[in-house]
């Protein structure tokens, strides 16, 4: 799995239409979320000029996992959309701390049937890919909404991620959000060391 990182107008040609393909399949129609869609392309108002990207790909270029980070000092999905999450707290807006949103690894297409082993892989290099970008970024946190589901995968890996406060449901699913640290924990699970790099092509 390759994976290429950059804003819309940084990544190669015809990308971020396959990206935005990707994310239909997934949150649209494998998840059933209510997002708005282009045809068969899933955007938002968050996919801006200044969106970073972290696209995952397989061997035939294949997108086979995506995440979207957004710094909170402008608007993030969290503050617009769920900032009832907060659950009280005032919500972040602050240059060292952005979003991730629209994390998935999920397959789709020819690629539907992989092993727990392998799915678990998946999700560990998209996520230390995207602990390095958001570095580069200048972030020492991270904030999420997310399901029950990943906050468990991402303590079984070992990251050091908690509650902003209690799930709340919302479209029929538990959702909460959650802190991701940048830190020696996060980095030590994904194999991270503080002066190295996973592969990433810009």
């Amino acid at each position: 799995m390759m994976v290429v990182t950059g804003t819309a107008s940084q990544l190669p040609a015809g990308l971020e239409i396959s990206l935005a393909a990707y994310r239909h399949s997934v949150f649209v129609e494998a998840l059933g979320w209510q997002l708005p869609a282009e045809g068969w392309l899933e955007r938002d108002q968050f996919d801006r000029g200044d969106t970073v990207y972290v696209v995952a790909q397989g061997e035939r270029g294949e997108v086979c996992g995506c995440a979207r980070l957004l710094p909170t000092i402008k608007a993030y999905l969290l503050g617009d959309i769920f900032p009832e999450l907060m659950n009280g707290s005032s919500l972040p807006h602050d240059r060292h701390i952005w979003e991730l949103s629209r994390f998935s690894t999920m397959p789709v297409g020819d690629s539907l049937a992989v092993s727990r082993e392998e799915a678990r892989a998946r999700f560990r290099t998209l996520f230390a890919a995207v602990v390095e970008v958001a570095s580069a970024q200048g972030a020492s946190r991270l904030i999420t909404v997310t399901a029950l589901g990943v906050e468990r995968i991402l303590r079984s890996i070992g990251i050091h991620a908690h509650r902003v406060g209690p799930p709340r449901i919302l479209d029929g699913r538990p959702t909460l959000a959650m802190w991701v640290e940048l830190d020696s924990q996060t980095r030590q699970a994904l194999g991270l060391c503080e002066a190295c790099d996973v592969r990433v092509k810009q």
